[in-house]
């Protein structure tokens, strides 16, 4: 059995319209490589291996075909942000003044420079970016909209909503 996952082709800086689609081609074995890592990234490639039902040379050469592939782009520990002192949890909904490519990117870049937005996203919509924060406490978070955030150049308006709790927390992606 084969799985086909598809992506969009990105080309001379903006998504191509139309239906061309690209796939990676994966078979059943990979997508359970996959599953398995998604579950926990810290397996021995003897246990994985193990559990996805090859030897353990194959399995490594094929962990190491879909990192090659950038279909595995890291592995990261899952942190308790409350414990860690970092309580409060927000999205911001961010529109930008004018909507060239010089300004998307330019925030997009500035995103990168900003250690309470853990995730960003362009959107389309009412917004233009879409920000993941955390920060240690409501202070922290209203002291970064209003200092940094509003302030850029960039920015028109911003929206934020303020987490109550998390409810759901799976891996990234369905396989």
């Amino acid at each position: 059995m084969r799985i086909f996952l598809p992506y969009i082709e990105a080309g001379e800086g903006e998504l191509k319209k139309g239906h061309k689609v690209l796939r990676a081609e994966l078979d059943a074995i990979d997508i359970k490589i996959l599953r398995e890592l998604q579950r926990d990234g810290r397996m021995t490639n003897v246990e994985l291996a193990d559990r996805v039902g090859i030897s353990a040379p194959p399995c490594l050469r094929r962990v190491r075909k879909l990192e090659e592939a950038g279909i595995i782009e890291g592995y990261h520990a899952m942190l308790n942000s409350p414990k860690l002192g970092f309580d409060l949890v927000a999205f911001c909904m961010v529109g930008l003044k004018h909507q060239s490519e010089a300004n998307l990117k330019a925030f997009a870049g500035a995103t990168a420079e900003w250690p309470l937005v853990r995730q960003a996203w362009m959107v389309s919509g009412d917004s233009d970016f879409l920000l993941h924060c955390v920060a240690e406490n409501l202070t922290r978070f209203q002291d970064f909209v209003i200092e940094v955030l509003t302030a850029n150049e960039h920015v028109d308006t911003v929206r934020t909503m303020l987490t109550i709790r998390q409810v759901k927390k799976l891996g990234l992606v369905e396989l």
